[in-house]
């Protein structure tokens, strides 16, 4: 028979989640403060006190300075923005439609499909750079935005696909048949599930549109021109062999990660919604 847990032993498993789930949230947050902080001192202050808030001294903007007048952040920012919203809305009508059509219809060969669909999440992308290089080059998409945004769909639809056919699966058949029973087609019931899977929707558009928007691979190979460099690509330009722009580099990192985190507010209750659901499910 199993043991009752006491009072004091639930207590004691309680505060040991939060004493972990605390220390990994300090482990993920201090790098970015770090950078955050440093992105507003100078040169000599970010060497000496690296973990100091900048005061009156060793406050300075020439970083910000820097990167909006010498490295054509602008351009940056607009490509990864097109770049971003392109794949995710082609992940989103191509990724919801696969995924209605796996959840809805049985035909044969549907759990093989669904099987090689999900595949895709195990075996990374960058196994086949080689070949997606010689793709994009057969099609004359070399250096170019549409490259990428291809590039990245595909590898966003395995998730996609995976999680919201597991969603729609739990819509009740008897809404979707009363719908086709007042003469609506096949498109409006596939427009009217939609609505019933937007905590699935903001977790897959989330977990996809972090790794596209920090992604450096696919961009330092496929568009490497200065006219299309993405936001994580062009913070190479203050790299240099010899002297590093470090204000210009954190600046332009935190400047990144604005839309990464303003994404989150705008979608953090969906996600956790999402997340807590598919982990009962």
């Amino acid at each position: 028979m199993a043991r009752a847990r006491t009072p004091l032993g639930s207590t004691l498993q309680l505060v040991a989640a939060h004493a972990a789930l605390l220390i990994y949230t300090v482990i993920a947050l201090v790098p970015i403060v770090l950078i955050v902080l440093n992105s507003f001192k100078t040169r000599n202050a970010i060497f000496r006190t690296p973990y100091a808030f900048p005061d009156s001294d060793t406050f300075s903007l020439v970083g910000y300075e820097t990167v909006f007048s010498r490295g054509s952040f602008p351009q940056y920012f607009a490509n990864s923005v097109i770049v971003t919203v392109g794949a995710l809305l082609l992940i989103f009508i191509a990724g919801t439609m696969a995924a209605h059509a796996l959840a809805e219809y049985k035909f044969p060969g549907n759990g093989v499909m669904g099987l090689y669909l999900a595949l895709g999440i195990m075996v990374p992308i960058r196994l086949g750079t080689v070949s997606i290089l010689r793709l994009v080059v057969n099609l004359k998409l070399v250096d170019t935005l549409t490259a990428l945004i291809l590039v990245y769909t595909a590898m966003g639809l395995p998730l996609a696909v995976f999680v919201l056919s597991q969603f729609m699966r739990q819509i009740p058949r008897d809404l979707k048949d009363a719908a086709r029973v007042d003469g609506a087609s096949e498109y409006r019931v596939y427009w009217m599930t939609l609505p019933l899977i937007r905590p699935a929707l903001g977790t897959v558009m989330v977990f996809n549109m972090i790794p596209i928007w920090n992604d450096l691979w696919f961009p330092l190979i496929l568009a490497p021109s200065d006219a299309n460099k993405t936001v994580t690509l062009g913070a190479q330009t203050f790299l240099g062999q010899f002297v590093n722009d470090y204000n210009a580099v954190l600046s332009s990192l935190t400047l990144s990660a604005l839309p990464v985190v303003i994404l989150y507010i705008l979608f953090s209750r969906q996600l956790i919604r999402g997340l807590t659901s598919g982990a009962v499910k």
